[in-house]
């Protein structure tokens, strides 16, 4: 499985920015995929995942702001982000695992197969 994270850039606070996240495979829609995000000197922090049905999961820092969505006729995976905030600057990674059960979702070692990150830096 192969990841390809795209769509970060330079924005203001308050706007909005959609991430793209292309996994390669036959077996995509077996897989949850998350978001991670690391800034720079912290840890990689969970930001949102969705599973094989669809259900979702949000870090408290992005509820209300950020929505994750897939396209299983593409395998495709989206981050919107909304109202973004100068603290959501950072690389931005997606990542899948092959798991029905959404819990342990949050934790970045669950996940075995990671793509390279994109960057969102948001000014004030």
């Amino acid at each position: 499985v192969q990841l390809q994270a795209s769509g970060g850039g330079l924005v203001e606070a308050g706007t909005s920015l959609r991430l793209s996240c292309a996994v390669s495979g036959r077996t995509f829609s077996t897989y949850i995929v998350g978001w991670f995000r690391q800034a720079p000197g912290k840890e990689r922090e969970f930001v949102a995942a969705v599973g094989r049905s669809g259900s979702s999961t949000y870090a408290d820092s992005v509820k209300g702001r950020f929505t994750i969505s897939k396209d299983n006729a593409k395998n495709m995976v989206y981050l919107q982000m909304e109202s973004l905030k100068p603290e959501d600057t950072a690389v931005y990674h997606c990542a899948a695992r092959q798991s029905n059960i959404m819990g342990r979702s949050t934790i970045p070692s669950r996940y075995p197969y990671w793509g390279q990150g994109t960057l969102v830096t948001v000014s004030s």
